[in-house]
């Protein structure tokens, strides 16, 4: 994100800001290719009007049929279900289009969405994100994209959990603080920087922070909570994308696989493997499957270390909504699942695209925005794009992706 697009972004926001508090905040910004600000408008500017209709005024009377930039803070559906950045891009030519969360009312995918249909659509960074759905808490309190819908994830959240411990063991972290430093390593610095301790310490404590937290959530999981529970076909979308991606049969493949949680869906989808390895940084989730799979070896250790393990050790890497952890490092982990595959394996990877919404039993598709309650249902798309770019800058090639009902699968071969 350059400098300029960060000011327009905050810019589109802070226009938001003067809306009226009892309706939806919405902001946005046309600016030009000399990054200079051509107009812009607010959702109920104009008395009555929503700030498609104020733009597009001020768009007329200004001659202007195109924009290098559009930053626009929620994007919107009009009355009659259409997009209205959608219809903004049909009137005035926009070369880079930037978005900060989607409409409240959309609880799944629908056609002519401009952010999924229109090329490369750059969304507004977490903390932004953040302002935007403070500025309309009520409209997305009320929505289907609340997570109180599921219990299990508004009763337990991670951040929380890792803030908690590490009070507990001394070193007291804001929930902003926890939230501004998303990463094992951000968070080691940080203890560094706040109470000098050595960063080998620091690591130490916040590696035992996080596998107590991801224990607490997963060790003990139960999946009538998960958007699995509404796809009981959800294995045989894993054999579809495994059958796809590599010649060797499970049974014959020498596996890693790296983040159990629970271990539910690697009972589930390898107890007929003998040649399994089993990674995960909570302890719970690897005791259950040393149950249910005795032949089975298991390892303490996070995704973004795998020294224990060999180099070229193995046929397949699977992990399956790990890489969209909190605190998770992608670039680290994708770098070490490389070097533990062969030249040629394979590497399955999911990213979480569904949220049960438990009392409807209906999956509301994306990702919860961290630190908040609320599902952005671009962002399990993003994350994947993400993971994609990852695993090529690791040495990964033929990139594939498969999208399903509730996940989204990503297969590579090791170059």
């Amino acid at each position: 994100m350059s400098l300029n697009s960060a000011y327009w972004m905050k810019y589109a926001v802070g226009v938001a800001q003067r809306a009226s508090p009892s309706g939806r905040r919405v902001g946005v910004a046309l600016v030009s290719e000399r990054d200079e600000l051509i107009c812009s408008a607010f959702e109920g500017e104009v008395r009555g009007a929503s700030w498609y209709r104020t733009l597009r005024s001020k768009v007329r009377e200004l001659g202007t049929r195109s924009a290098h930039s559009a930053y626009l803070t929620v994007n919107t559906l009009s009355a009659d279900r259409a997009f209205e950045l959608g219809e903004l891009s049909k009137a005035v030519r926009i070369d880079r289009v930037y978005v900060g969360l989607p409409d409240p009312a959309l609880t799944r995918y629908l056609d002519e969405d401009p952010v999924i249909g229109r090329g490369p659509v750059h969304r507004f960074p977490d903390d932004l994100q953040r302002e935007i759905l403070a500025q309309n808490q009520g409209a997305y309190a009320a929505s289907g994209q609340n997570i109180e819908c599921n219990p299990h994830y508004s009763t337990h959240r991670i951040s929380e959990t890792v803030s908690s411990r590490l009070t507990s063991k001394g070193f007291a972290l804001s929930r902003s603080d926890v939230h501004a430093n998303r990463g094992r390593a951000a968070l080691a610095s940080l203890l560094c920087r706040m109470y000098g301790i050595e960063p080998k310490e620091a690591d130490r404590v916040v590696g035992e922070a996080l596998s107590e937290a991801f224990d607490a959530k997963y060790g003990a999981y139960e999946y009538a909570f998960d958007a699995r529970a509404a796809n009981p076909k959800w294995t045989d979308d894993f054999a579809s994308v495994h059958k796809r991606s590599s010649a060797i049969s499970l049974s014959a493949a020498t596996i890693l696989n790296v983040g159990v949680g629970g271990g539910y869906e690697a009972a589930a989808l390898f107890s007929d493997c003998p040649q399994i390895t089993f990674v995960d940084i909570a302890e719970r989730g690897l005791a259950n499957i040393r149950g249910r799979i005795p032949s089975s070896r298991t390892v303490t250790s996070s995704a973004e270390d795998l020294s224990a393990l060999p180099e070229n050790g193995y046929d397949l890497y699977v992990s399956l909504r790990t890489y969209n952890s909190s605190f998770f490092d992608t670039s680290a982990a994708a770098s070490e699942a490389h070097r533990v595959l062969k030249p040629g394996a394979v590497i399955i990877v999911s990213v979480a695209n569904g949220f049960l919404y438990t009392q409807r039993g209906r999956v509301v598709p994306g990702l919860i925005i961290p630190g908040t309650d609320f599902v952005d249902i671009y962002r399990g798309m993003d994350t994947a794009s993400l993971v994609g770019m990852e695993l090529v800058r690791a040495g990964f090639k033929d990139i594939r992706t498969f999208p399903t009902s509730t996940e989204i699968y990503l297969s590579a071969v090791a170059a």
